[in-house]
């Protein structure tokens, strides 16, 4: 989950929330109130329910930016709140330039790495398993797949490579 996630759809969060309701439990203690939530809208609606509910909230490094309702702590809850969230954006825009100009020096950046990485030997099977013999005709993808699997070549499940795993195998 993330903290931009409304509290209510949190599993950790709703089941503290039964354990605090069960228990009597009145103060939830969080380590900083963008731990608590990283979207302005979310942090305030949160904070509501829990209010509304008889549940204070007490930031850690900032024991009153919750428990105050003077208009400058919720003005003051809010600008921080605003300043995590420009936060969240700025290192979500810098981990995404890293990513492209990453990409653009032809590095694979996300995904799982190709065959050709992990097993180079197993489509250098494939393709000689692929020739056409003399006189005969060429083995069809299930054919090339039978015949990895006889020779121990499966997939990470252990189950021989499907027919258009082979046919990317041999492109």
């Amino acid at each position: 989950m993330k903290g931009s996630d409304p509290i209510e759809t949190r599993p950790g969060f709703a089941a503290m929330l039964e354990a605090i309701e069960a228990n009597g439990t009145q103060t939830i203690i969080v380590e900083t109130a963008n731990r608590f939530a990283r979207d302005l809208m979310v942090q305030e609606v949160g904070y509501a329910m829990l209010k509304g509910r008889g549940i204070d909230l007490i930031a850690a490094d900032s024991p009153q930016s919750f428990l105050d309702d003077t208009p400058t702590a919720r003005l003051i809850r809010q600008v921080l709140g605003a300043v995590s969230e420009f936060e969240k954006a700025m290192l979500v825009a810098k981990l995404r330039g890293a990513r492209e100009r990453k990409r653009r020096t032809g590095v694979r950046v996300e995904g799982r790495k190709p065959l050709s990485v992990t097993r180079p030997e197993t489509i250098e099977l494939a393709r000689k398993l692929a020739r056409k013999p003399k006189g005969k005709d060429a083995p069809s993808l299930r054919d090339i797949s039978r015949m990895l699997a006889k020779r121990g070549h499966l997939t990470a499940n252990g189950t021989p490579y499907a027919p258009t795993a082979v046919k990317l195998m041999l492109h």
